[in-house]
């Protein structure tokens, strides 16, 4: 297990992925670009056999540029940094502060990969040399691109069992989630996991913060006092309620919140409320 911190400053707890995990996943892909190459090469050198060397090879060429180097960068980047490899041994490549990553990242790792390490000019043994010898298990490619490859499919060990406040129930129907990111609920997820471990201070500053940036894609805003991990439970605590996420609400306010106006953007930081407060944090 290791701690990646979001750019939130919320530390998420995730499980590495381990040497013998990654070398199995790779072999799967490795077999599967084999199939492929196999597949394509063999009609076109039916349709080229006639036809001049040189342009046989540049197609080879291409046709084996196109696999290596192909397949992983679209795969990573439109399968959440994935390949059919990594699916089937649970992994995942996210960038160093645990966010998903995109083709920049995808094309780093694929390039270095191909040239490199996979198998590259030496054969896969620089890529496996790093991977023993660094803490997180980075390849080069993962060096290079600032990613690092988790294992997906374990249990948060200190996932957060969000719980709808009573008092806010009734406004937490009338949300319009519709606009709310995953990346961005699970920041506040992990923000509410972490909560008994902040200081009042990074509580009431981190709180507002994530706060502040669910408040601009989510309607209606909250009635005025509501403190920022109040806030954060009732939208994810109706998020989960609903059937499928995005399920739009018409924000018709009930008669008891109506007229309270939105917080400001990032609030500073409040007292702590009495202890017979109904809004008090969870200790």
């Amino acid at each position: 297990m290791t701690q990646l911190v979001t750019g939130e400053a919320v530390v998420l707890d995730l499980r590495l992925a381990g040497v013998p995990s990654r070398v199995l996943a790779s072999l799967l892909d490795v077999g599967l670009q084999g199939l492929a190459l196999v597949a394509m090469t063999i009609p076109l050198g039916a349709v080229l056999g006639g036809g001049s060397a040189a342009v046989g090879a540049g197609v080879t060429i291409l046709v084996v540029v196109l696999v290596m180097l192909g397949y992983p960068v679209l795969m990573e980047t439109l399968v959440g940094g994935r390949t059919l490899g990594k699916m089937a041994l649970g992994l995942r490549v996210v960038r160093d502060d645990g966010g998903p990553i995109g083709f920049r990242h995808a094309i780093t790792r694929g390039l270095i990969g191909l040239f490199v390490e996979k198998p590259g000019v030496t054969w896969g043994a620089a890529g496996l040399i790093t991977a023993l010898l660094n803490e997180q298990g980075k390849r080069l490619g993962d060096l290079a691109a600032g990613t690092v490859v988790v294992q997906e499919r374990v249990v948060h060990q200190r996932a957060h069992d969000v719980v709808m406040p009573p008092q806010l129930a009734g406004w937490a129907s009338t949300l319009d989630l519709a606009r709310l990111p995953d990346d961005l609920a699970e920041s506040a997820r992990a923000y509410l996991g972490r909560l008994s471990s902040l200081t009042p201070a990074s509580q009431a500053e981190h709180g507002a913060r994530i706060a502040s940036a669910i408040a601009a894609v989510v309607a209606p805003p909250p009635p005025a006092g509501v403190p920022p991990w109040a806030y954060l439970s009732a939208v994810l605590a109706e998020r989960r309620r609903r059937t499928g996420y995005g399920v739009h609400v018409a924000p018709v306010a009930p008669p008891s919140l109506a007229g309270y106006a939105a917080p400001p953007p990032v609030a500073p930081p409040a007292p702590a409320p009495p202890s017979d407060s109904p809004f008090a944090p969870p200790s």
